[in-house]
């Protein structure tokens, strides 16, 4: 099911990781939307792919593991959407899955650096001219491992945390000044990445299926309809909100 409105146009967005399955199916819905997409990703060629059918996108190639990077990337989102940037959609992600008492370290510093640190530096960088203008919409992409915990993720899992209450706190800070922030959970969603991991665990998507009570996977545009409904000026009395779409997997 597609999420359509068209409370996006004259809008533009920065959505990272948008070369991912999630994050493609972010930038067609806020497209649907009116938004002016900007597409940011490490794979600068793949982002543009994800929106070359998209009325007005751009892509721009930004290494989030780097804090110059990341900073960069706010600026150069800025120019490509003339000047602002109403809608921030953090997608980007990056995970390791085993036991914990195994973990690298090197591992678990790219996650914190990807998953907390960028959205962190990114954000900052572009909260200030959403305030000024009376109008933003923040949306972090979590995890329901966040939530709930997820076995073989604890890394991972922490690192998405952080933005749980990045959200909320900033939510706070920035209510009256027309900015809202909530985070969106994913459950098992079947995406190239969820795909990749499967296929060295035979067996693990049937076992996922088995465990949701809508009887399936999500996928990319169950999320992507979540995002695009908080971007949209609709929804300005939602902020501070965490939001699983898993299928019923977590209910809170």
């Amino acid at each position: 099911m597609e999420y359509r409105t068209d409370g996006l146009d004259g809008r533009s967005a920065l959505v990272t990781g948008a070369a991912g399955g999630i994050g493609r199916a972010v930038c067609a819905a806020l497209a649907r939307a009116g938004a002016q997409v900007v597409a940011a990703d490490l794979d600068a060629a793949a982002a543009q792919g994800a929106v070359a059918a998209l009325p007005g996108a751009s892509a721009i190639g930004v290494d989030l593991a780097d804090p110059d990077g990341a900073a960069a990337a706010a600026g150069r989102a800025r120019d490509a959407a003339g000047g602002a940037v109403d809608v921030l959609v953090h997608g980007a992600g990056v995970s390791t899955v085993g036991p914990f008492a195994r973990g690298d370290p090197a591992d678990w510093d790219l996650m914190w650096r990807v998953n907390a640190r960028a959205p962190m530096l990114l954000t900052r960088d572009l909260l200030p001219g959403m305030a000024g203008r009376g109008f933003g919409r923040v949306v972090f992409v979590s995890s329901d491992g966040a939530r709930a915990g997820a076995g073989g993720e604890a890394a991972y899992s922490a690192t998405k945390a952080a933005l749980l209450g990045l959200a909320k706190s900033l939510a706070r800070e920035y209510a009256r000044q027309g900015v809202t922030c909530n985070t969106v959970c994913p459950g098992p969603t079947d995406t190239p990445m969820l795909r990749r991991v499967a296929e060295e665990h035979p067996g693990m998507v049937e076992a996922l299926a088995r465990r949701i009570p809508v009887g399936r996977l999500g996928e990319a545009a169950d999320i992507a309809a979540a995002v695009a409904f908080l971007a949209d000026p609709a929804a300005s009395y939602i902020t501070g909100q965490t939001l699983s779409v898993s299928g019923g997997v977590t209910m809170h």
